[in-house]
């Protein structure tokens, strides 16, 4: 028998709602990258949604597996800390990133900036 049938009904709902909540915050995310113009409107999609979309899905694994082995598994919060702490961390950084470059485009491409002419 697997675990998915000799998991209870009171379980299997949540862990259920929780991996398709999971799924389409992530799926929205994914679409906001897809579809936007700019790279600056692009970056929110997944920087936003990263967290709460794998948070949901860490917490129905979580569930799954406490209720499946009967005793309590939390390495999954090991991954959201890892995942809340790094995601926006990691976003911010993209973004100063452009922003810096953007900023040096357009003073090299400035003709009365001395900087863009050595």
């Amino acid at each position: 028998m697997s675990g998915a049938e000799s998991l209870p009904w009171w379980a299997a709902i949540p862990v259920a709602l929780l991996l398709v909540l999971g799924g389409l915050i992530t799926l929205v995310g994914t679409i906001g990258l897809a579809r936007l113009q700019s790279f600056y409107q692009r970056i929110h999609g997944p920087a936003i949604t990263i967290a709460l979309g794998a948070g949901c899905i860490l917490v129905a694994s979580m569930l799954y597996f406490t209720v499946a082995q009967s005793r309590l598994v939390i390495h999954e919060l090991l991954i959201s800390v890892f995942v809340l702490m790094t995601a926006p961390v990691v976003s911010m950084l993209i973004m100063r990133a452009a922003v810096y470059r953007d900023l040096r485009a357009a003073r090299d491409m400035d003709p009365g900036n001395d900087a863009g002419n050595s």
